[in-house]
């Protein structure tokens, strides 16, 4: 929170107005790429920050031995710039081993304030 990471809020609690006339909201967030628990206490007067996530699905191509993901969307644009995912924990692995079955595989990615992560994968329906 605080401006710095993607979260998805879980909960949020108001408390009474205080000495100095402003409520205040606890949130509770997780970090949608670490899933990271975050707290912030906002003035129920101020504006919470809330970031722009987008979800696009591509083709998974090929990986490189540093990690490097090749990725190619309906368009046939291709992307090199994102790479297996830390989180969650083994999530890399899984996405190794689908490719490495040889099936085609595809791939969805989330992007917000600057970070794309793969944060799911399928085997890809082959159309007729």
């Amino acid at each position: 929170m605080k401006g710095e990471h993607p979260c998805k809020v879980t909960s949020v609690s108001t408390s009474k107005t205080g000495k100095h006339g402003h409520a205040k909201c606890n949130f509770v967030a997780i970090d949608i790429f670490t899933g990271k628990k975050y707290e912030d206490i906002i003035p129920s007067t101020h504006t919470a920050h809330v970031p722009t996530v987008t979800r696009k699905e591509y083709q998974l191509v090929d990986i490189t031995a540093e990690g490097f993901c090749s990725l190619m969307d309906e368009a046939g644009t291709c992307r090199d710039d994102v790479k297996l995912p830390d989180y969650p924990d083994n999530f890399a692995r899984e996405i190794q081993a689908a490719f490495d079955s040889g099936k085609p595989q595809d791939v969805t990615v989330l992007s917000a304030m600057g970070h794309d992560q793969i944060v799911s994968i399928k085997e890809a329906v082959e159309s007729k």
